[in-house]
């Protein structure tokens, strides 16, 4: 009888500690300013909308108590909803917006890591944006070509092929994964693509942001007209100079600036 009520109690003392450290960050956020109650799930939620609306900045890991919210969005049917949408509006601006001339200059530009090749199978088996980025854990992962196609991506890509356009891939992926990027690519789908524009070690020292708006630069300097850019992260598509419009693919689970 002992016995039972001291693994009982031991079971009762887990439970009652996992309960705290889930509200630990929701003890200044239970009542907002307007005086409304919210749940763990309310911020959570709030947080994740206010990544993608560019608000929450910077960040080096996803709060604790949202890690299992965070992936059960990255693993649901509404993260696919949701990038499908954003793919139909790349789809509708290309047949409303953009008048290609078919010289060979009409210009596409996409991101790769969670915009063609999903990292999700990675982020699973590391704790899902709550732990702090292992980079050489990554880039091992990346160097085994086990990204997994996004089937949204993978429409407009083709559609982007069909039209004539030239597809330009431009990645904060270091030049030493090069190779296993292109095989990567290319045996899930993603192939035709006019160029794969990776860091050197002369970009090294610059931000994702400042990387991407040069290779911009030098496109257009060429006499390429940038129709639009998608990306899963804002410094894919901020900085000058710019496309005609830019598209942000929904991904909470990490920040890169």
């Amino acid at each position: 009888m002992a016995k039972k009520l001291g693994i009982f109690f031991a079971i009762f003392c887990i439970l009652l500690t996992s309960s705290f450290a889930d509200w630990n960050i929701l003890k200044e956020y239970k009542t907002t300013n307007s005086g409304l109650k919210i749940s763990l799930k309310n911020y959570c939620e709030s947080w994740r909308m206010n990544v993608e609306l560019h608000n929450i900045r910077d960040y080096v890991v996803v709060p604790q108590e949202c890690v299992s919210y965070i992936a059960k969005y990255m693993t649901s049917t509404q993260y696919k909803v949701d990038s499908e949408r954003t793919i139909d509006e790349c789809i509708l601006h290309l047949s409303t917006n953009c008048i290609l001339e078919n010289d060979g200059k009409d210009a596409w530009i996409f991101d790769i890591d969670d915009t063609l090749l999903s990292t999700i199978p990675y982020y699973k088996q590391n704790g899902f944006g709550g732990n702090k980025l292992n980079v050489t854990s990554l880039e091992d992962w990346i160097s085994q070509g086990k990204g997994t196609a996004l089937d949204h991506s993978m429409k407009l890509f083709n559609h982007l092929k069909e039209l004539g356009v030239k597809i330009f891939l431009v990645s904060s992926r270091k030049e030493h994964l090069r190779s296993p990027t292109i095989d990567n690519l290319v045996h899930v789908g993603f192939y035709g693509w006019t160029s794969l524009i990776l860091r050197g070690q002369e970009d090294e020292c610059k931000s994702a942001q400042g990387f991407k708006a040069e290779v911009r630069s030098k496109l257009i300097s060429k006499g390429y007209r940038i129709w639009g850019i998608v990306g899963d992260q804002w410094s894919s598509i901020e900085g000058l100079p710019s496309a005609k419009r830019t598209f942000k693919l929904p991904n909470p689970l990490y920040y890169v600036a």
